[in-house]
């Protein structure tokens, strides 16, 4: 890798933290040139304007989420123990950012804001629910799930689930929540049986 990658990955790491706290349209070429005590030039020469900068931290977020959710789970038995993993290591991974998962939080910030950022998001998105619907697709072939299920409403149950979770855990402060998680995807686990 080069130092010119390093410094960009650096960058990005640090506005993926921010993006978290404080929301992506907060995160400023001049507010991360501050946090990285690096020059607003510096900054500004690795990603050229604001919204590129937005884009690639939504890009790095999807990287450090596949290193750190996707690829662990492929380890794992396919069929519910894949799918139980991919759950403990997506709850795992939003509760690793300060702010929490930023695929939530600026959901909320661009959802009427069409343009690049929105788009970006929206397909890392569709993305996501195209894995976990191949997640349901290989509980059928393990036989964990019946073979009438569909996998497209799977993955919009289990995706639901998890946005409640951020919010009781994030918003509500829910002391509870790791149990009626448990027992909410245990009781959808089932219900595709």
């Amino acid at each position: 890798m080069k130092k010119g990658d390093d410094t960009r990955n650096s960058i990005l790491s640090a506005g993926l933290e921010l993006a978290s706290q404080y929301g992506l349209e907060d995160v400023t070429i001049g507010g991360l040139a501050k946090e990285m005590c690096m020059s607003k030039s510096g900054i500004f020469g690795h990603f050229h304007s604001k919204e590129n900068l937005q884009i690639r931290i939504l890009d790095y977020a999807v990287e450090q989420f596949a290193r750190e959710v996707v690829l662990p789970a492929l380890k794992v038995k396919r069929g519910i123990p894949r799918i139980k993993a991919v759950v403990n290591l997506w709850i795992n991974w939003g509760n690793g950012l300060g702010g929490g998962c930023i695929f939530v939080s600026t959901s909320n910030e661009f959802s009427e804001r069409p343009g690049p950022v929105r788009d970006a998001l929206v397909a890392s998105q569709k993305a996501w629910l195209s894995s976990l619907a191949k997640l349901a697709n290989s509980a059928i072939k393990a036989g964990d799930f019946r073979p009438d299920i569909d996998p497209h409403q799977f993955a919009f149950e289990l995706y639901s689930l998890l946005l409640g979770f951020h919010h009781y855990h994030r918003l509500l402060r829910d002391q509870k929540i790791n149990e009626k998680e448990e027992k909410a995807l245990e009781k959808l686990i089932n219900s595709f049986t």
